[in-house]
């Protein structure tokens, strides 16, 4: 079934439950008392009530839904509005959108950018950059600064035969010198891509093996829990699997010299960027589909996607939602502790465009001390202040309470993704972080960059709900057959018309069939992305995990964070992972539990865990087995892999296990004794 049928309204948004005309409800249920709502005064002094006011609507009349319908009834005028909202840099032709649904949709056919020239607005003696590493590493750049650095940078690339559609590799920490050579390749119309020193060699060649760059930029080490890790070895070994490289670039860790290089065709990056201090760099100009750095799936059920992402979609979909839905503006800091291989980096970068200062961490949250990146907070006065749900979770489980012990006075915007927040993070960050902020819950994906459920800065937060869909995105809750759900229903989020912050393509995948397989075969020329998902009355979002991973014991359907945020609750429990087990014809839940030190799972922690998910959830949530192990496998951005552990469980190879964090936890799983 298509998109939309004669039974239901033209726009997803009618169906959502939670929205009603001139400010009431008629869905025979008590709405949730909210934990925040902005006062009047905040309210309209945002971003997103001024932008209403531009293109003609207005907030005080009508409502954050009517904005959303306009935004997605008139796609390309609402993204247009926001390029000029945001006073972008370039020329967007005279066509909005070719083509309203499916990959092919094109954004701008006319229009002429770069990416890099919109980030480097700014060339003033402010603060650009701050900088901090676990290590006591402190660097700071202005906005003249960088831009000076990016000049340099663009020349040493030029010098090593770099144009529009090469590949520029690095493996660096969360430091300037990421953010410095990512502009100057998009400063050439060069195609960038990142991952993270602690990814193995073999993670990093199923990356880059595929991209087949140019230059690799790559760090001597880093710094993670107070331990210096030395990786020169390590790019040895990528760089002998990249035959493609015609430069390899080392940049030190701290104020550690480089040892002696033996790599072919190495050079220290303080002898390779020889330029004049002063050196300004020059933007070369291409079209909206321009591709301009490509990010990596997870890569646990195979190789990674490489996923291309264009220039003017991920410019116009940031601005988006770092100046409407987060209120950013220029003077402000954006801090958000993130690796150079999750998107959040290239979300954070981002802020540049709008003038906001980063603030940049590299090494372990909780070194030297549990409360460190608040500590940093009140150092550095971000205005917003962004973390991951398993970061929350950990500080929860830590008994953090920074509200006793740090001011925090400059943040306004808390924001929270990676995997659902549990209400209990919800209620954490309000009784121990800080009372008058906007906790703004995120869900999208490496996918599309972005966000397709977020923060909306007028309207109220409810616990464990993400506020609302995204302006220009048609989100919706399809079951199986394709029909919309109203709210209260589960089923799959998917997005029903195009934006521009869709992939340009994978890499190398001819026609295109595993890019349309992989987002568009489920419903025609609908975004099926793979989460389960339901409306709430508020007109919020509850994401219950991935809907691969949904669990369905007598073939009733479950998602995975409904289970975990029970088990949050058990004060032992320091995580967990939840399955499905094949049992003869059924499947069975599995509970994995790992507990704080010292703690032996026994009949009456299991019993109460038991409760707790019989009590808080339903008794069909209930575990048919709980079982004990010492540690729980993520990927490198913090997400649980059920997938991986389920495989594990059954006896089948795991793939590309370099995704994992800790693979060898993997070992746990396999013929756990609780499962004979």
């Amino acid at each position: 079934m298509g998109p939309y049928t004669d039974a239901a309204p033209r726009f997803c948004l009618n169906r959502y439950g939670g929205y009603r005309e001139q400010g009431t409800y008629d869905l025979g249920g008590i709405v949730d008392p909210p934990l925040w709502s902005p006062n009047n005064v905040r309210r309209e002094s945002t971003n997103l009530w001024t932008f209403a006011e531009q293109v003609g609507l207005s907030l005080r009349t009508g409502s954050y839904q009517e904005l959303h319908r306009w935004s997605i009834e008139s796609s390309g005028e609402f993204w247009r509005a926001v390029w000029n909202f945001a006073a972008g840099i370039g020329d967007l032709g005279d066509i909005d959108l070719k083509k309203s649904h499916g990959p092919t949709s094109r954004f701008f056919p006319d229009a002429s950018i770069n990416l890099a020239e919109n980030y480097l607005k700014r060339s003033d003696d402010e603060i650009a950059i701050s900088y901090r590493g676990e290590s006591v590493v402190e660097r700071s750049l202005t906005f003249g600064e960088l831009r000076a650095e990016v000049g340099r940078v663009q020349q040493a690339l030029r010098s090593e035969g770099v144009q529009p559609g090469d590949r520029v590799a690095t493996l660096l920490p969360n430091g300037p010198e990421a953010v410095i050579v990512f502009l100057a390749a998009a400063s050439i119309g060069a195609i960038y891509s990142s991952t993270s020193p602690d990814f193995g060699a073999d993670g990093v060649l199923d990356r880059f093996g595929q991209i087949e760059p140019k230059v690799l930029i790559a760090t001597d080490g880093y710094f993670y829990s107070g331990v210096r890790h030395d990786i020169t070895e390590k790019v040895a070994q990528i760089v002998q699997g990249l035959s493609s490289l015609k430069r390899v670039v080392f940049v030190k860790y701290g104020d550690r010299e480089l040892g002696p290089l033996t790599i072919p065709n190495s050079i220290g990056f303080d002898e390779w960027v020889t330029g004049p201090t002063n050196t300004q760099p020059d933007f070369v100009r291409s079209g909206f589909d321009h591709p301009i750095y490509i990010l990596y799936s997870s890569g646990t059920t195979g190789k990674p996607k490489c996923i291309v992402h264009r220039a003017g979609g991920v410019l116009l979909k940031h601005w988006s939602e770092h100046l409407l839905h987060c209120d950013l503006r220029a003077g402000d800091r954006l801090m958000y502790f993130t690796t150079t291989g999750w998107m959040m980096w290239n979300w954070l970068v981002a802020g540049l465009a709008c003038g906001v200062s980063l603030v940049l961490y590299d090494g372990s949250p909780f070194f030297p001390g549990p409360s460190r990146l608040f500590d940093i907070a009140d150092e550095l006065s971000p205005r917003l202040f962004g973390v991951s749900a398993k970061y929350i979770e950990a500080a929860m489980k830590e008994g953090l309470r920074p509200v006793d012990t740090h001011s925090l006075a400059s943040i306004e915007t808390v924001t929270s993704t990676g995997s659902p927040l549990a209400p209990e993070g919800f209620d954490w960050v309000y009784e121990n972080l800080k009372s008058d902020v906007h906790l703004a819950s995120f869900s999208g994906g490496t996918d599309i960059c972005g966000c397709f459920v977020i923060g909306d800065p007028t309207g109220s937060v409810h616990s464990g709900e993400i506020q609302v869909p995204a302006l220009g995105m048609d989100v919706a809750v399809f079951d199986d057959d394709g029909t919309r759900l109203a709210q209260g229903e589960q089923g799959e989020l998917v997005c029903c018309n195009a934006f521009p912050s869709m992939p340009l393509e994978f890499w190398d995948d001819p026609g295109g069939r595993k890019y349309h397989d992989a987002y568009f075969a489920r419903f025609s020329d609908v975004w099926h992305h793979g989460d389960f998902a339901e409306w709430t009355i508020n007109g919020g979002m509850i994401i219950s995990g991935r809907s691969d991973a949904t669990l369905n014991p007598g073939g009733v359907r479950i998602g995975t964070a409904e289970i975990y945020r029970q088990v949050d609750l058990i004060d032992e429990v320091l995580e967990s992972i939840v399955i499905g087990q094949h049992v003869e014809s059924d499947t069975r839940v599995v509970l994995f539990v790992r507990l704080r030190d010292g703690i032996q799972l026994n009949d009456e922690l299991e019993e109460r865990i038991r409760k707790q998910i019989r009590v808080g959830a339903s008794p069909r949530h209930v575990p048919a087995v709980v079982a004990q192990v010492p540690s729980i496998p993520r990927t490198r951005s913090g997400k649980l892999v059920e997938l991986a552990v389920r495989d594990a469980v059954h006896g089948l190879s795991v793939k590309n296990i370099e995704a994992i964090d800790d693979p060898d936890a993997l070992d746990h799983f396999r013929d756990h004794p609780a499962l004979s």
